[in-house]
């Protein structure tokens, strides 16, 4: 966390409309009031860029010194492993980085992260029984995919928590000075039944020290070495305190609650109509990440394959595939899948999926769904070890360049598509029918 005044009043408004308000640091003041802010590392780096873009001159920050805050007697119990003076660890790390740009970046992770392995129930020092309020500031990932699948490791804590406590209020505080999906984000967190409120970084120094503890998750998956080794839910759990290995991996499934979900009425409606033809399945070829993307003409051929070879599903695409196909059995909702609502909606619907390595399979495992994923990243046993019913086919890099720069140039890489060339798509549906 960063602890830190503003020089003048100026108020940030997040993509649902929600003003974060900073005042005048009030001199001489107590370090517990409400001109005094606490943020993330990212966030913070934002905000001044805001201040910059605004009037670098009239808005500045001004860093305070974080031993001064954590003093006071009201400051929270921070859980998990620290991360106390991430501002001055973070010139360290970039330091370290400079200077060995020809080691490994695992040994320059490792050079960071001086944590040791803690235990979260040592750390608790309320008697049994209390009500507890708990505040995560950063979040718990940096997109779809690590929103939803790092959420079961705050259930499995908020699990934990309820053997020792009646009442757990746990609000997460995420990125919002400059965060164009916080909405998004807000949305995915509030979809699991345990978490209070999801509220904009920054945090005033006043609100903060109102909870009894908190977890400091500022720019930890950028830096905690376990991230790079572990499943994103161990890693998770290894942060909070909790050893990982003691958690039955049948408690390790992701979990969205879809009860009050709201949709349009137009979507609903199309849903419904589809599946009274049979069985849904949901083929989702692109990525935002071009590595992990099919190319285009590979998947039309695909789609054309998995329409003839497969004639008791109905095949649904929430992407714009191949508009010249025209077939009773394939149904585009590109049009209707506007919100992250309305994606999940749909997957819900689903009663299988053949997806690229995207959010799709994180949420997917979240209502039992059988799915493949076709993935050209290395780790992908370790992203889907604890899901059930996820399959992967993993594509292998055959491309070669010849290129002597180091930037990429397609002109001179040869066999780029091989991989995605030599696909079988019965092989896809043979894997698809062992669930």
């Amino acid at each position: 966390m960063i602890f830190f005044r503003v020089t003048q009043n100026i108020n940030i408004k997040t993509t649902d409309g929600t003003l974060v308000n900073y005042h005048r640091f009030k001199t001489p003041s107590n370090l517990e009031n409400d001109t005094v802010y606490i943020t993330s590392e990212n966030d913070f780096n934002d905000l001044k860029n805001v201040f910059k873009n605004v009037d670098k001159n009239k808005y500045q920050i001004k860093l305070l010194k974080e031993d001064s805050i954590r003093e006071l007697e009201s400051f929270p119990i921070e859980l998990g492993i620290s991360n106390k003076n991430e501002y001055l660890k973070s010139l360290d790390f970039k330091k370290n980085t400079e200077k060995k740009l020809t080691i490994n970046k695992n040994e320059i992770l490792s050079l960071f992260d001086e944590s040791n392995k803690v235990d979260i129930f040592a750390q608790l020092i309320k008697k049994l029984g209390d009500e507890i309020s708990i505040a995560i500031i950063g979040g718990v990932g940096r997109n779809i995919s690590e929103i939803v699948s790092s959420c079961t490791a705050l259930r499995i804590l908020n699990n934990k928590l309820e053997e020792l406590y009646k009442n757990i209020k746990i609000d997460i505080y995420i990125d919002a000075s400059n965060n164009s999906f916080y909405s998004r984000d807000k949305e995915i967190y509030l979809k699991q039944k345990f978490i209070n409120n999801v509220l904009p970084l920054s945090i005033t120094s006043k609100k903060f020290c109102s909870y009894d503890y908190f977890i400091d998750n500022s720019s930890v998956m950028e830096k905690l070495s376990v991230f790079n080794n572990l499943n994103i839910v161990d890693s998770w759990l290894y942060k909070f305190g909790i050893d990982y290995k003691t958690i039955s991996p049948f408690d390790k499934y992701n979990e969205l609650e879809i009860k009050d979900l709201l949709v349009s009425k137009n979507l609903e409606e199309k849903i419904k109509s589809i599946k009274l033809k049979g069985k849904l399945l949901l083929f989702h070829p692109f990525s935002a990440r071009i590595n992990k993307t099919i190319p285009k003409n590979i998947a039309n051929v695909m789609l054309k394959k998995l329409l003839s070879k497969m004639d008791d599903y109905t095949i649904i695409s929430t992407l714009n595939i191949a508009s010249e196909i025209v077939d009773d059995r394939f149904v585009n909702l590109s049009k209707d899948s506007k919100t992250i609502n309305d994606f999940i909606y749909i997957i819900s619907n689903m009663n299988a999926i053949i997806t690229t390595d995207t959010s799709t399979f994180h949420i997917s495992d979240a209502f039992m769904i059988p799915t493949i994923v076709l993935s050209t990243d290395t780790k992908i046993d370790t992203k889907v070890e604890y899901y059930n019913y996820v399959k992967t086919i993993k594509i292998i890099d055959k491309s070669k360049s010849l290129s002597k720069f180091i930037y990429d140039n397609d002109s001179l890489t040869l066999y780029r598509y091989k991989s995605w060339q030599s696909l079988k798509v019965s092989k896809i549906i043979k894997l698809l029918d062992t669930f």
